[in-house]
C-alpha cells in the first residue's frame, strides 16, 4: 500500500488547508504543520485498535461506511458542519479509548494549537482517514487480518522515524493515565512549532 499518511495528505492542497485554517483560528503555515502531526497520530491510533483480532474486526466492519467516498467529498461534508462534523469525535473515541483526551493534549502541545483546536482537528481529519484507508480496503479486497498487520506496519515506521512525531506517537500511545507532558520531548525538538509562530 502506499503510505496511508502520504494518501491522505496528498489530498489537502492549499485551499483546503486555508480551510481548516479558518476553522481552527490560524494561518494556514501552523494548519499544515498540525495537520502534518495529526494524520500519523490517528493512524498510529487505528495501529493500536486494530492490534488484537477483535480490534481489526470492529475497524474493518466500520470501514464499510466510508468506502466508495472521495476525500474531497468527506472533508467538504465535515468543514460544512452538520451530521458530517459528529462523526469524527466518535472515530477518535473508538480509534483512542481512553487516550483520546491524551491525543488531543499531545498534539496541542506539539504544535501550539492547543487541546481544544487540536480535538477540533483531529474530528476534522479522522473520518478523511478512514475514507482513504476505507477505499484502499475495499480496492484491494484486504481483510481485517491483513489490516491489522498492515496497520501495525505504518504505525511501527512512525515510530521508528524518530523525531517529533514519532515521539509523539509513541508518547500517546503509551500513555498511561493523568496528563501528557510533552515539554522533554518539545525540547529536543528544537522548537519547530515555537520558531514557526513567531514568524
Amino acid at each position: 500500500m502506499s503510505n496511508l499518511v502520504d494518501t491522505v495528505l496528498a489530498h489537502l492542497d492549499d485551499p483546503q488547508i486555508a480551510q481548516i485554517a479558518a476553522q481552527l483560528g490560524t494561518d494556514p503555515q501552523q494548519a499544515r504543520a498540525a495537520i502534518e502531526h495529526a494524520v500519523p497520530l490517528i493512524v498510529g491510533g487505528m495501529a493500536q485498535s486494530a492490534s488484537t483480532p477483535d480490534g481489526a474486526g470492529a475497524l474493518h466492519t466500520a470501514l464499510g461506511d466510508h468506502a466508495g467516498q472521495s476525500i474531497s467529498d468527506v472533508l467538504a461534508g465535515v468543514l460544512g458542519g452538520g451530521a458530517a462534523a459528529g462523526i469524527g469525535g466518535g472515530i477518535l473515541g473508538h480509534i483512542f479509548g481512553a487516550n483520546h483526551d491524551a491525543a488531543n493534549q499531545g498534539l496541542g502541545q506539539a504544535t501550539g494549537l492547543g487541546q481544544q483546536n487540536a480535538g477540533q482537528l483531529m474530528a476534522i481529519l479522522a473520518p478523511i482517514v478512514m475514507a482513504a484507508l476505507a477505499n484502499h480496503v475495499q480496492r484491494g479486497g484486504i481483510d481485517s487480518g491483513a489490516l491489522g498487520g498492515m496497520l501495525g506496519q505504518q504505525s511501527q515506521q512512525i515510530q521508528q522515524g524518530g523525531g517529533l512525531m514519532g515521539g509523539l506517537l509513541n508518547a500517546v500511545l503509551g500513555h498511561s493515565g493523568g496528563n501528557l507532558d510533552l515539554s522533554g520531548l518539545l525540547q529536543g525538538a528544537g522548537g519547530l512549532f515555537g520558531s514557526m509562530s513567531r514568524r
